[in-house]
């Protein structure tokens, strides 16, 4: 049997990635350092893997000042939420195509 992972987003094969957009899709906004502690990564990896889907479009980011200090918050996207979900879809159809 022939196994097609075509639908699969190469933008999700991260494990970082992938956690980011599973955080922000049950949460409304996630803080830097909230993203941070729950992956267990550094700013420098974390702040590079941002980067990438904000390139794609899949995460936004809202700016802010909290008592004078910057405040960085991250939500996904509406285009950001149709990709994963096709992504787990596929990755679930994976999975079933193998049982």
């Amino acid at each position: 049997m022939k196994i097609s992972i075509d639908n699969l987003h190469k933008a999700f094969e991260s494990r970082i990635r992938l956690g980011i957009m599973s955080a922000l899709s049950v949460n409304d906004t996630l803080d830097f350092n909230s993203l941070k502690e729950f992956l267990d990564v550094t700013d420098g990896n974390l702040a590079s893997h941002i980067k990438a889907l904000e390139k794609e479009a899949f995460i936004g980011v809202k700016k802010s000042f909290v008592n004078r200090k910057p405040n960085t918050k991250y939500f996904i996207t509406e285009t950001g939420k149709k990709a994963f979900d096709n992504h787990l879809k596929a990755l679930e159809q994976l999975i079933k195509s193998q049982k």
